[in-house]
């Protein structure tokens, strides 16, 4: 069974915190499920110039309809794995678009 403390994210009383795995340039934007430790979310955008960056903010700022100044990349600026912060979003959100 597993403990909540495997999962890849975490409920902070601001936020969730999200351990992320990315991979740019895929045909849509989505979550395609937990790969190892972290949350896998391809992304549309190529990993150059921030693009891929920006659009992980807009994605996951539409998908829990927070404003895009509430996603902040806390961990992995510049790498495929990023912890990232989403203010006022909850477990529970993220749990019935993963279902």
């Amino acid at each position: 069974m597993a403990d909540r403390t495997e999962r890849p994210w975490q409920e902070q009383p601001d936020g969730l915190l999200l351990r992320l795995v990315v991979q740019p340039r895929a045909s849509r934007s989505e979550f395609c499920g937990i790969q190892g430790d972290e949350l896998k979310l391809r992304l549309t955008a190529p990993p150059v110039d921030g693009a891929a960056n920006a659009c992980c903010r807009e994605f996951l700022a539409k998908l829990f309809r927070v404003a895009k100044s509430a996603v902040r990349i806390e961990a992995g600026e510049s790498s495929r794995h990023k912890r990232i912060k989403v203010l006022g979003a909850t477990a529970a959100q993220l749990e019935q678009q993963l279902s």
